[in-house]
Parts: structure tokens; C-alpha cells; sequence
């Protein structure tokens, strides 16, 4: 509908001589009393036409051609705001399509025909999965499963660097685990990782070759065992979450194809990269930075910036029309960095969308809970997903707007009633799921339901809400905000409560009941499919 309105608007503002309209924004009134949907164009038209919004509105309102079965009535109201009452053939023939689409409801066709990459979790496979990495793991999945329902081809890819000093540090460390489980002696390597899973690891590689070196500088074979299997927890860990990747993306192979050496080489032809100190500098205070960035140290090691520069430019040749990275807040100060090489080297940056989430706090006996992946002090999300279950862990990771902190109370996700908002949402599935069981016992309905026999206000108002879903995850979609769907599902759960409270349906006249129940089949659907972007399940028992 909002397409709609904002279509018939358009055509209506074409009787003003202005080169450039504004923004036509259509909204839900905060009183229901007012209407079903409402615009404030006349007052942003009061400026450039000089004149009165309400008159202005008149005259939007005057030049307004629309279908009467699909709006019964347009008023104006305080200083000006267009308000429109949807019309019942409307509420009507909608809520019969989102019957007969079943779990296709919801879908558009906003994004078709786009090809979109989402890159997330993105881990170096030094250790399992942790708190820390769950929220980035859950919401870049649900950003692309929004994608998908708007039409999307979307592809979601792991990038990981298996070398540099991190991996050396792991390999030395599985060794020297190696060779304390076979008695000799061992040094264990400064700021090496100290968690049980390497003691597990090195286990295994002495059950398979208790021959391999103790030299020290014979790190490598320990480094790829170690690769292998956290990179075996890492996908298992992921299905369990009910993500799965479509690639891997190594960094290492940005520099043995020679991607590395041509971006730098081709800003060295921009005149936006120089030596300086044994360094080499990438000229950021062109594009607004007050001082220059070092790409490679004078050891030799790049950083960041330089490999991830590469990458994008790899995304962008690959045919991507968007590339969506999910990003924590450590990298606010860096990726602008990266979209301005990008830029500079002939790419569009805004085909490039960067999301960034605050970082998550444990929170485990009303304390928060440090963690630690050398030191071993961390919660696997594994550990997680044993306490509160797959869907608690997603559905808390997701609740939120990204770019807040979140606080993750593990007391809180482990209590099965009210406290607990993804039961909440599950349990008004399943009570209609029991509804309907109840109803499959006293009623056999061998006719079509009669929907217009659905007429009081808390149907209605159930109706309205339910027709809000297509947009909520076009919207959601758009902003890369999945929580703005939690907010939308609990809305719905809500007006379905008013309506149950408000609408009997055992012991009313048979048609009126069959009517209900196709009501309840609606919101239970929306609910369904809006569980199911969010990744987690729709019981129909609890």
C-alpha cells in the first residue's frame, strides 16, 4: 500500500512548478482515530510554494486519483498532515492473499535481479567460535535472509587469513601441547594459546604421527592440523545456528595471484601512495584524514587497509552489485580507509556497504563475564547454544539494533516464561496452532470462509497489522536492521492477543467462527515466516 500511496501522491504533486519534489514519507498515525496511513508532504511543500500546509494540503488532496476499493476516504488533519482510510474490499482481498501465499508471503521483488554479497563471522581459525563472534555470525546471516525475501541472489562468504604471526603463534602452541602429551621437553611460546581445545588438538596429532619435529622452527605441520580441525568446530557450529556459507575467501591468495602487489602498484600510479621511513604510505589525508596511513610496515607486514583493499576490488570484479560487510566497532576507524582506495582505483564505493554492531557483554550471575581467547576464559557459542538453546542465542543476538551494546543475560535467556521475549513470539504460535486443533474438533466447514464478516475493531486492527509484513521486511532489508522485524512480530503477537481477548470463536455462529479462524491461519503464517527469516523456529506445541 505504501507504494501505492506514495505513486498517487507523486502524480498529485505534478500540479506544482517545482524542479525537485521532497521526499514523499508515508507513516502510521500515532492515533489510530486518525486514519491508516498519513503524509506530511504539505507541510515540507509550505516553504518552497509559500503558502499554508493546510491549504497546500487541500490541494494535494484535490488532485489525488485513486481506486475507492482500495482507499474509502483522504482527510486532512492538524497543520496540515494528508491522512487515508484504507478501504474493507482492501483489508479484505489482502488478507485472502496472505492465505493463499502461505510461506511466500512476504516476499518482493524490491531487490530482483541484484546480486549481492554479505560477508561476515570472518573469524582466523585460531580457536572455536565465541560470544564475541555470535552477534556478527547471526546478523549478517539475517541481513542476507532479508535480502533473499526481497529478491536477492545473495551469496555469503567467510573471509580468513590462515598465515602471519597469529597462525605461527597457533602452530608453535600445538606443538609444544604435542610434545608435552609425548613426555619431552617444551617451551611454551609467549602469548600462545592456552585453551583446552589446542591440548585436544595436539592429541589427536599424536594418535596420527607421534614422529613429527620438536624443532621449533617446524611449526607448520602443528599450524595446519590446528587449521583443519578449528576450522571443522567452526562449520559445525554455524549449521548448528542454521548458517551456512557459500565460500571461503582466503587472504593468502590475494597475494599469490598477485592482487596485492597491483593495488599498490596501481595507487602508486595515482600518486596516492609513497615511502616514507622504510614504510609505505597511503595518502587518507586526501580524502578528509588529518594525517597519511601506513599499508605496509617497515618489517615488511601490510596492514589492514592494503589486503582489504584488495579484497573489495576482488568483491567488486567478481559482478557484485552490493557487498555488505559486517563489521564490530573495532573497525570504525579503518574501513573508511578501505572505501577510499577502492574510489581512488576506479570503483564504486557505494556499492560497498559497511555494517557495524557495538559489541556484546555477558552477563552470567549478574556479572559481566570477561573473555579471553589466549587465555581460554571465553564461552564457546556452543557453550551458549548448550544453555539456552539455537533460537535463544540468535533471537538475543538479533534484538537489538546493531549499532547499541548488547547485554546478554544468560539468566534471562534461560527463563522459559513471560521474561523471555523469543517465547513470547513462539508461544503465540503455537496458542493458535492450539487453537486450531480445539476448532478441527467442533467445526467440518465444507464452504469458502466469508471474510466480511470480519467487523469489529480488534479484527480489523489484527488485519492492518498483518499487512504491514511485505514492507517491515523490505524496510528491515534496507536499514540492515533484523531487530526492526522482532519489533514488527511482537506487534503482531500483541493485536493477536486484543483480538482473541475482544473475538470469540468456539460457541459464536459457525460462519462468523470460520471467518476467525482464517484470521488466526493469517497471523500464525506471518508469524511463521517472520520466525523463519529471523532463523528460528515456529513450534506449534510448548
Amino acid at each position: 500500500m505504501n507504494d501505492y500511496l506514495q505513486q498517487i501522491l507523486a502524480d498529485a504533486l505534478q500540479q506544482f512548478d517545482l524542479k525537485k519534489h521532497p521526499e514523499i514519507q508515508i507513516e502510521a498515525p500515532k492515533a489510530t482515530g486518525h486514519g491508516d496511513a498519513s503524509t506530511n508532504v504539505a507541510m515540507l511543500l509550505a516553504k518552497p510554494l509559500r503558502n499554508n500546509p493546510r491549504a497546500i494540503a487541500q490541494q494535494v488532496v484535490n488532485g489525488l486519483k485513486y481506486d475507492e476499493k482500495k482507499i474509502s476516504a483522504v482527510e486532512i488533519a492538524g497543520p496540515g498532515f494528508i491522512n487515508f482510510r484504507f478501504a474493507e474490499d482492501y483489508l479484505l482481498n489482502e488478507l485472502q492473499s496472505i492465505l493463499d501465499k502461505e510461506k511466500n508471503y512476504g516476499k518482493t521483488s524490491e531487490h530482483s535481479g541484484k546480486k549481492i554479497l554479505v560477508e561476515f563471522v570472518s573469524a582466523n581459525p585460531t580457536g572455536p567460535l565465541t560470544v564475541g563472534h555470535g552477534r556478527n555470525a547471526v546478523l549478517g546471516d539475517t541481513v542476507a535472509r532479508l535480502f533473499e525475501w526481497t529478491g536477492a541472489d545473495v551469496d555469503r562468504e567467510y573471509y580468513f587469513n590462515d598465515a602471519g604471526r597469529q597462525m605461527r603463534i597457533l602452530g608453535q602452541s600445538v606443538q609444544a601441547r604435542y610434545l608435552e602429551e609425548l613426555g619431552h621437553d617444551f617451551n611454551f611460546p609467549e602469548g600462545g594459546y592456552e585453551g583446552e581445545y589446542i591440548r585436544d588438538i595436539a592429541h589427536e596429532l599424536v594418535n596420527e604421527n607421534p614422529e613429527l619435529s620438536g624443532n621449533p622452527d617446524d611449526w607448520k605441520p602443528f599450524k595446519e592440523k590446528a587449521e583443519e580441525a578449528i576450522f571443522a568446530d567452526i562449520s559445525a557450529t554455524l549449521e548448528r545456528m542454521g548458517i551456512h556459507m557459500d565460500s571461503f575467501f582466503n587472504e593468502h591468495s590475494l597475494y599469490s595471484d598477485g592482487a596485492i602487489d597491483a593495488t599498490v602498484k596501481k595507487l602508486r600510479e595515482l600518486s596516492l601512495v609513497y615511502d616514507k621511513d622504510g614504510a609505505v604510505w597511503f595518502k587518507t589525508s586526501e580524502f578528509g584524514k588529518e594525517q597519511d596511513t601506513v599499508l605496509i610496515k617497515s618489517t615488511g607486514e601490510p596492514t589492514y587497509r592494503l589486503p582489504d583493499i584488495a579484497y573489495h576490488a576482488n568483491k567488486l570484479d567478481r559482478g557484485y552489485d552490493l557487498c555488505v560487510d559486517v563489521f564490530g566497532a573495532d573497525h570504525i576507524a579503518t574501513y573508511p580507509d578501505v572505501l577510499s582506495g577502492i574510489s581512488a582505483m576506479g570503483y564504486d564505493p557505494e556499492k560497498i556497504d559497511v555494517v557495524i554492531y557495538q559489541f556484546v557483554t555477558i552477563v552470567k550471575d549478574g556479572q559481566p563475564f570477561k573473555m579471553s581467547t589466549r587465555k581460554a576464559n571465553f564461552i564457546t557459542l556452543d557453550e551458549l547454544m548448550d544453555e539456552v538453546g539455537s533460537d535463544v542465542t540468535r533471537f538475543f543476538f538479533l534484538m537489538r539494533s546493531p549499532n547499541t551494546h548488547l547485554e546478554f543475560d544468560i539468566a534471562q535467556a534461560k527463563e522459559a516464561g513471560d521474561k523471555n521475549p523469543v517465547f513470547y513470539l513462539q508461544y503465540a504460535h503455537a496458542r493458535i496452532a492450539s487453537i486450531l486443533r480445539k476448532v478441527a474438533e467442533q467445526y467440518s466447514f465444507n464452504t469458502k470462509a466469508d471474510l466480511s464478516l470480519l467487523t469489529h475493531n480488534s479484527e480489523k486492527a489484527l488485519v492492518k497489522v498483518l499487512l504491514k509484513f511485505p514492507e517491515m521486511i523490505a524496510s528491515a532489508a534496507n536499514a540492515r536492521e533484523p531487530h526492526r522485524l522482532i519489533n514488527y512480530l511482537n506487534d503482531v503477537a500483541s493485536a493477536f492477543t486484543s483480538f482473541y481477548h475482544d473475538c470469540r470463536i468456539i460457541g459464536v455462529n459457525e460462519k462468523l467462527a470460520q471467518a476467525r479462524i482464517e484470521l488466526c491461519k493469517a497471523t500464525s503464517q506471518v508469524l511463521k515466516n517472520g520466525l523463519t527469516i529471523l532463523g528460528i523456529s515456529a513450534p506449534e506445541h510448548m
